[in-house]
């Protein structure tokens, strides 16, 4: 289901695309797809949420992806968007992946150099992008190609995000001024998508937990955006995962 823009096929049909591109666009395709050494595998929905998230996604919506751990919001997140922005007829020119800094929001208390502090919080996205690409250096190779970029809620005031796909993800560990922070900065010709568990949040005040349903509140209102709630019927990591999940919600016992 909507694989039609990965990589075989680009290469595949590379021709027929190239009549439809103007020269800027075809450097740019050679530049993110083509040549790149990379082929994405093709992934399929396992549930129906996970169906939805791929429809949703396809007919062009933002989307506020909510709900348990081990569903799958992340990896099919960037799955959708690296077909959408490897594709060489795609006007989204990169990936961007957007994260709190957790628990502190301040990388000071990490050993090293900024590229250094913020390479412990890309650790997820090395693992997401071995799978989806089979090659364990897939991320590195696409951010050195600018097709992907990392960025701290830390840094991403003062900047305008255009021509990109923006993932923001653990958004449940994201209070209201960095939320806000976000969206203000999405610019031209961008899709957003928000991952979260907001069962599972490192957000202790109360001033930021209303912040961050005020937020979802906003969202959840805007036209352009689809919500879905993924439950324990989505949950696809693991039998034991699943098992205490259940558990934690049998026990009331929210982190």
């Amino acid at each position: 289901m909507y694989n039609h823009s990965n990589l075989a096929f680009v290469e595949d049909n590379y021709k027929f695309f190239e009549e439809k591109l103007s020269r800027k666009q075809k450097r740019k395709a050679k530049k993110k797809g083509v040549n790149i050494g990379l082929t994405l595998k093709n992934i399929e929905p396992k549930t129906k949420n996970q169906s939805r998230m791929f429809e949703d996604y396809k007919q062009g919506n933002h989307l506020l992806l909510q709900g348990l751990a081990g569903t799958g919001k992340t990896f099919i997140s960037l799955y959708l968007a690296l077909q959408e922005a490897l594709s060489n007829f795609s006007h989204k020119q990169k990936i961007v992946i957007v994260r709190s800094v957790v628990p502190t929001r301040d990388m000071g208390f990490l050993p090293g150099n900024q590229k250094e502090k913020m390479k412990a919080y890309e650790q997820p996205y090395y693992n997401i992008f071995t799978e989806l690409f089979g090659r364990g250096d897939a991320y590195e190779t696409l951010k050195s190609r600018g097709v992907v970029e990392f960025i701290s809620t830390s840094f991403i005031r003062g900047i305008t995000l255009n021509d990109c796909i923006v993932i923001v993800d653990e958004c449940q560990n994201m209070d209201w001024g960095e939320l806000d922070s976000i969206m203000t900065r999405i610019g031209d010709n961008c899709r957003i998508v928000f991952c979260g568990d907001f069962r599972q949040t490192d957000l202790h005040r109360y001033k930021q937990r209303t912040g961050l349903i005020d937020f979802i509140k906003i969202v959840r209102g805007l036209p352009l955006f689809k919500t879905i709630s993924f439950n324990e019927d989505d949950i696809v990591r693991s039998e034991l995962v699943k098992s205490y999940i259940m558990a934690k919600i049998d026990h009331a016992i929210y982190t």
